[in-house]
C-alpha cells in the first residue's frame, strides 16, 4: 500500500519531513496560530519529528506515528477560524511543496482531520446545564 500511494502521490518520508518543518515554520510566524502552538510547545525538535511520523502514517499509511491527537488537540482554547487559518497554510506549504497529485492527497487529508479536531475541540468544551427550576 505504502508504495503505491508513494508512486501515485510523488510524496515519501524526505518530502514530508520537508513540508512538515516548511508547515510549522509558518505556523510559527503567523501572529494568530503561533501563540497557540508557542504556549504549548517547549521543545520544537521532538515536535516535528513526531509531526513527520504523524504525516508519514496519515499519507503513507507506514505506521510510524504512534499517539492519539485527538485528546492532545481536545482542549485547546481554539475555535473553527483557527483551524481554517491552520488550513490555509497547510494549503499552502503542500502546494508549495509536494506535486499536485500529493499536494491533493494531503490537503484532502488535512481537511478532514481539522475538521475532526474541531469537533473534538467543540464536544470537550463545558455545556451550560439547563436549570429544572
Amino acid at each position: 500500500m505504502t508504495a503505491t500511494l508513494m508512486a501515485q502521490t510523488g510524496l515519501d518520508d524526505e518530502i514530508l519531513t520537508l513540508l512538515v518543518h516548511r508547515f510549522y515554520a509558518k505556523v510559527r510566524a503567523d501572529p494568530v496560530l503561533g501563540p497557540i502552538f508557542d504556549a504549548r510547545i517547549d521543545d520544537w525538535e521532538p515536535h516535528l519529528e513526531r509531526m513527520s511520523a504523524f504525516w508519514s502514517s496519515v499519507a503513507l499509511m507506514t505506521g510510524r506515528y504512534r499517539g492519539a491527537p485527538v485528546p492532545a488537540h481536545a482542549s485547546l482554547p481554539v475555535n473553527w477560524s483557527d483551524f481554517e487559518r491552520w488550513l490555509v497554510l497547510f494549503r499552502e506549504t503542500a502546494r508549495e511543496t509536494c506535486t499536485p497529485e500529493g499536494a491533493d492527497h494531503l490537503i484532502e487529508r488535512a481537511e478532514r482531520i481539522a475538521r475532526s479536531l474541531h469537533m473534538a475541540v467543540e464536544d470537550a468544551k463545558p455545556r451550560s446545564v439547563p436549570s429544572l427550576l
